[in-house]
């Protein structure tokens, strides 16, 4: 699977209170709640992201409360691939019960917000095609893109039974 889409960067520590902040969580129009996404962090994000970008961090991406709405909120502000160093466990497989497909990337930090980006998970690499770079990153367990090609872990169950009866 390839993907191309436009980097957003972020740093390190990127927990699930700003990526599902509580306000977000309690508001009185669900259907919104996602526009609430890092508006602490950068309060343009929700309005600017557009279907098909690829969110960028450091270390430590998700880690806090297990919050199945932070890669929620991401996938419906347009976000379709993760690119980190390392992320919280739950939360990397919270973006693949999404639909979200999430890598380890060692090189992220040579990658920056608006950087146009190619993405071979098969291969695992990450080609940023601003710079002219190639970046090295974890392949995906096939079980883990067949999640992910099945539109999630619900989907995929749902096929996944239908088959066996």
């Amino acid at each position: 699977m390839i993907h191309k889409g436009k980097a957003w960067k972020f740093g390190a520590n990127i927990d699930t209170d700003l990526l599902a902040p509580i306000s977000a969580l309690t508001s009185a129009k669900p259907e919104e709640a996602y526009t609430e996404c890092l508006k602490d962090v950068d309060p343009t994000f929700s309005a600017n992201c557009k279907e098909g970008d690829v969110f960028v961090a450091d270390e430590n991406l998700g880690i806090g409360s297990s919050r199945e709405w932070a890669p929620q909120y991401m996938r419906s502000c347009g976000i379709r691939v993760i690119l980190a160093k390392s992320f919280a466990r739950i939360f990397y497989r919270n973006c693949f019960n999404l639909a979200v497909p999430a890598l380890v990337c060692a090189e992220t930090d040579k990658i920056a917000t608006d950087d146009q980006l190619e993405i071979d998970m098969e291969k695992g690499e990450v080609r940023n095609l601003t710079k002219g770079e190639t970046y090295k990153c974890d392949t995906v367990p096939a079980h883990l893109m067949q999640i992910v090609a099945d539109g999630g872990l619900m989907p995929h169950l749902k096929k996944k039974f239908k088959k066996a009866s």
